[in-house]
């Protein structure tokens, strides 16, 4: 059976379902846990599954000057949810008034009115309503007054740590990207249009697809080389590759660029949206003498990464 998207307004009227809440950044193993206990309780009581999230990061309403660091941007989400077992995903369309919402008229005006919630599991370290004030012995409250069961899922955990969005998105900005990877569970994927660069790689043999990230909002990795599989986004091919995170330093460059480098790619894909997923980081950035040290170590980072896909075709 296929996930129905539901957009929410006033009009929206759902069958009886059991439900969760939460932004749900980058659907990663601990929202998976989550999402797989509520489904298992649905279908045991012969009610609908929903997960409800909301279009925009509430951060982003409440704080003008906010940038957001995303692991996924709505439509990659709604693709993750899409792949559990759940039958609704429903947007809500954050504002300023629903922010303003305690969580009790929250619960009572859009769960129980609109969305038929019978059941609400709330993740560990999930809060809503007004500033959040309300805690989770306040939902228990509400959701008697209302005929619906609060229950509170437990974290998961890898090595005794609670996954989160968070915690994956120190470990990018540490570089970590296999051990963020394992948190996801799948490989974290940026997304971006391809813009004219500086053209530096092309006269080193290294043409570079350079990447603007600013419309999506997504998290950007610690500087450095890494391992990387692109796709363009019309295309169904995950090509290999090698892509750069930082300034440039060899050419005196001050803002963070991120170049790929496909490998045995000489295609024009200027303006085309490109798919990078991070599959290791294998140096830091560095600071060469001159523009033929830095395409010797190229040469070096192509072969090394070579290597990196080679052995995982072995395995």
């Amino acid at each position: 059976m296929t996930m129905k998207t539901v957009y929410y307004n006033e009009q929206v009227q759902l069958e009886p379902c059991v439900a969760t809440i939460g932004f749900f950044d980058g659907v990663h193993r601990g929202h998976q846990f989550l999402i797989q206990h509520l489904v298992n309780t649905a279908r045991k009581d012969g009610l609908a599954s929903t997960v409800i999230t909301f279009d925009q990061h509430p951060r982003k309403v409440l704080q003008s000057d906010y940038q957001p660091e995303m692991l996924s941007t709505l439509e990659s989400k709604l693709l993750l949810l899409s792949k559990t077992e759940i039958d609704n995903a429903v947007v809500l369309p954050f504002s300023k008034e629903m922010a303003k919402m305690s969580a009790r008229d929250f619960m009572r005006q859009v769960l129980h009115d609109h969305l038929h919630v019978k059941k609400l599991f709330i993740g560990y370290d999930h809060r809503f309503g007004h500033n959040r004030e309300e805690t989770f012995d306040d939902y228990v409250h509400y959701g008697k007054e209302m005929g619906m069961e609060v229950i509170k899922n437990e974290a998961f955990q890898i090595d005794g740590v609670n996954i989160s969005s968070s915690v994956i998105r120190s470990l990018l900005k540490e570089g970590e990207v296999e051990l963020a990877n394992q948190a996801l569970g799948y490989p974290y994927t940026i997304i971006g249009k391809v813009v004219n660069g500086y053209h530096e790689g092309r006269k080193l043999g290294f043409p570079t697809a350079n990447l603007d990230l600013s419309h999506f909002g997504q998290m950007i990795p610690e500087s450095g080389v890494y391992a990387v599989k692109v796709r363009m986004e019309n295309s169904m091919v995950w090509k290999h590759g090698m892509m750069n995170v930082g300034t440039r330093p060899t050419f005196d460059g001050k803002r963070i660029t991120l170049e790929t480098h496909i490998f045995n790619f000489d295609g024009d894909i200027y303006d085309q949206l490109l798919l990078v997923s991070f599959v290791k980081r294998i140096r830091g950035e560095q600071k060469f003498d001159c523009p033929e040290e830095l395409a010797a170590q190229l040469k070096e980072d192509e072969q090394t990464i070579m290597e990196i896909f080679e052995e995982e075709k072995e395995k």
